[in-house]
């Protein structure tokens, strides 16, 4: 009896020793997973993100071919004459956005007369109140927009009636002061009280093109680097004519069609597609001039990559050596504020 007793305890201490072996074999292969995967997690970010810095470095330089594409075609024109390469458009100001490939990759690059678009800095109170009211903007928003953009340029730090200065936007979170003097650049337009994202871009979001519902934007008829306070007629876009004009949308993007198929374009010629005539006021908001300034955009796109690469850069013809100066330059989006109420 005595021997059973004795061998009985021996196997049960022999299964004890099992089992705390098997859990300390159990938690060593749970550590080596979480390590595993854990590494390999790490490896995944790792590729990606090289990847992605890989797509974003050829993008970039896809970019810049774009640039460098529509920096030619602008220098390379002749007024109211063929460009000097036979495969592109007659007007490179109506061609909109033209795609190219290059290596594995492509590009799209897009010309904008700055002089096609409203002088920001030089509207008046009364231009403002018209291109807001065309907009379809209602009151009361239309007084708070111009007597803020008024107050923004101003130098002083009294505001209108329904406009803003200092002590609304230090009232905003994150706390900022208004500039009081001219805009720089468009975007500081999201700055200004009243002025929204769906205002500035023409989408119910951040600008993306993919929303629904798109209107006119502030972005598409305002600029910063026209050189005039007039509108080139020449190179007007349809939402431009619109918001000066008052004409419906459609009538406007009749009359740009048309303006492209004509030959030696003259005022005579676009007049009458507007309905107006040569003797009218309306017409002391236009000019007809070959563009001097002109904003290039280019989008660079990697191969098997969806988002694009964008930089912009804006000319001046005519300046230095060279036959133009580089007077602006964006290399990324840049983020603002996005409600301006």
């Amino acid at each position: 009896m005595k021997f059973v007793e004795f061998f009985q305890k021996k196997l049960a201490g022999v299964s004890s020793e099992r089992g705390v072996a098997l859990l300390i074999v159990l938690w060593i292969f749970i550590f080596l997973f979480v390590v595993a995967f854990d590494f390999s997690t790490g490896v995944r970010e790792e590729a990606t993100a090289a990847h992605r810095y890989s797509d974003d470095n050829q993008g970039y330089y896809l970019a810049l071919a774009g640039f460098e594409h529509g920096l030619y075609e602008f220098l390379n024109q002749t007024p109211g004459r063929e460009l000097q390469s036979v495969d592109k458009p007659k007007d490179i100001f109506d061609a909109g956005w033209r795609k190219a490939s290059l290596g594995a990759g492509t590009y799209r690059v897009r010309l904008v007369d700055e002089s096609s678009k409203i002088n920001l800095n030089r509207a008046d109170e009364n231009l403002l109140r018209r291109i807001f009211s065309n907009l379809g903007v209602e009151e009361p928003l239309i007084g708070v927009l111009v007597d803020s953009i008024m107050d923004w340029r101003d130098q002083d730090d009294l505001h209108r009636s329904n406009g803003a200065e200092d002590d609304y936007y230090l009232s905003r979170t994150p706390s900022y002061t208004a500039k009081n003097g001219s805009f720089d650049s468009l975007e500081e337009l999201l700055w200004v009280r009243g002025v929204t994202a769906s205002l500035f871009y023409g989408y119910e979001s951040s600008g993306s093109p993919d929303r629904d519902s798109p209107h006119v934007g502030l972005r598409e008829i305002f600029s910063v680097d026209s050189p005039i306070d007039r509108v080139n007629l020449r190179t007007a876009s349809a939402p431009v004519i619109h918001v000066l004009l008052g004409i419906p949308l459609e009538k406007c993007q009749a009359f740009v069609e048309e303006r492209a198929k004509l030959g030696d374009k003259t005022l005579a010629d676009l007049l009458p597609l507007l309905g107006i005539g040569s003797n009218e006021a309306a017409l002391q908001m236009f000019i007809f001039t070959n563009p001097s300034i002109v904003t290039v955009e280019a989008e660079g796109y990697a191969s098997e990559s969806r988002q694009p690469r964008r930089v912009k850069g804006v000319i001046r013809a005519g300046g230095g050596n060279r036959g133009y100066e580089l007077t602006r330059w964006v290399d990324r989006e840049i983020g603002y504020p996005t409600d301006g109420q």
